[in-house]
């Protein structure tokens, strides 16, 4: 993620589209941290998100560039 504005942004959107806890995105964090991957891809890996969500993630981070 590119900075730390976007990063707020992009958990606000994740906490008030999918009401996703703080613990279920700080576990995808540490694993986003450790090994670089995607965290919206993290996210659905865990099934926190569906892949219908997924897709959401992936249009609104698009919207975001």
């Amino acid at each position: 993620m590119a900075n730390c504005h976007s990063d707020i942004k992009f958990i606000d959107f994740l906490q008030s589209e999918f009401a996703l806890s703080t613990v279920d995105i700080a576990v995808a964090l540490r694993k986003h941290e450790l090994d670089n991957s995607p965290l919206a891809m993290l996210l659905w890996q865990y099934g926190l998100v569906d892949i219908q969500q997924l897709e959401r993630i992936f249009d609104w981070l698009e919207e975001q560039v």
